[in-house]
């Protein structure tokens, strides 16, 4: 009698090649042949050298600018339906255009409904991503979607680090309840940075609701662009007494003059993922990798088990989930 469970490939679009292959190796599989050459004008075709007939496939590319690598998946999700895989996965650590999530003032576009309408028609059967900017996007995919949490990547980071007196704070409104889930489990006090911004990418004031003096902060964040937002509540925690502050951050997107607004803020460190690979290695930058939570993800979906269960932290120490 046949098995139940499909065959399963891995391949890795050009924008994630590093964190594939250690996503590839967590899981025990070597990454699939994928190859992208290019005509002289910038057209590109991924091409799967490899059979994936009856195979469960999982094509891992986040979709950082520029656009291409949004275009570079959906080719390589046409090309596995093509080549009649059982099923397509796309496995996006860092879903792009999530900050376009409803419409703020009039006549704008509503990025992630669309980009979710586009992975649909080009033939995605599931989505697997992380930390999307606003939850609610899984309901722009009329297709499965596994949202990851980074929760079990950062808690045991900031519990190694054995701090007294800690508080973590939220860089704005927006991440409040996140930080509060963060919190809860670290049994823990929070505080707001409360910004009003003038434009996209710059903020024109910040005032911090709630106890700082004589406290370790923590900065909680889904998306770290400029630096500008963290370096600026970093400075201003420091100015309402905190003994140090440092940040978490899923997503290492770092436009601009980030790695140095960073370097030259008052943060002891800056703590991301690998979902975005880094431009530059600064020393208050470090770097946690998700491989092992994507892995387990990508198993647990290809076996029928439970998603949710990635996200218990006890689950995370004895997986060994972020350490290396």
């Amino acid at each position: 009698m046949p098995s139940l469970i499909n065959k399963v490939k891995i391949f890795s679009g050009r924008s994630s090649r590093p964190l594939a292959e250690k996503i590839a190796l967590s899981y025990g599989l070597p990454l699939g042949d994928v190859t992208c050459p290019s005509y002289s004008d910038g057209e590109f075709q991924p091409s799967l050298n490899e059979s994936v007939r009856g195979c469960d496939v999982f094509l891992i590319q986040s979709t950082t600018p520029p656009a291409e690598n949004l275009l570079e998946l959906m080719l390589m999700i046409d090309a596995a339906k093509r080549a009649s895989a059982h099923m397509v996965t796309a496995v996006i650590p860092y879903f792009g255009l999530a900050r376009q999530d409803r419409k703020d003032k009039p006549r704008v576009p509503i990025g992630s409904k669309m980009i979710a309408n586009i992975l649909v028609a080009a033939g995605a059967d599931r989505v697997m991503t992380m930390d999307l900017h606003a939850p609610q996007i899984q309901g722009f995919f009329d297709i499965p979607v596994d949202h990851l949490d980074s929760l079990v990547i950062f808690i045991p980071y900031i519990k190694s680090l054995k701090l007294d007196n800690i508080v973590l704070a939220a860089p704005d409104i927006g991440a409040s309840k996140r930080v509060r889930e963060f919190a809860k489990v670290l049994n823990c006090e929070m505080v707001i940075c409360d910004k009003e911004r003038k434009r996209a990418n710059e903020v024109e004031s910040m005032v911090v609701i709630g106890d700082v003096k004589g406290k370790n902060v923590v900065l909680i964040d889904d998306i770290c662009d400029t630096a500008n937002t963290l370096a600026k509540a970093a400075k201003l925690l420091k100015e309402e007494g905190a003994a140090s502050v440092r940040a978490v951050c899923t997503h290492p997107v770092l436009s601009g003059k980030a790695y140095d607004t960073i370097e030259n803020s008052v943060m002891e460190e800056l703590v991301v993922t690998d979902t975005i690979p880094l431009k530059d290695e600064r020393p208050k930058i470090k770097v946690l990798s998700v491989d092992r939570l994507f892995a387990n993800a990508i198993r647990n979906v290809c076996e029928y088990g439970s998603i949710s269960s990635l996200f218990n932290i006890d689950n995370a120490y004895q997986s060994k989930i972020g350490f290396k």
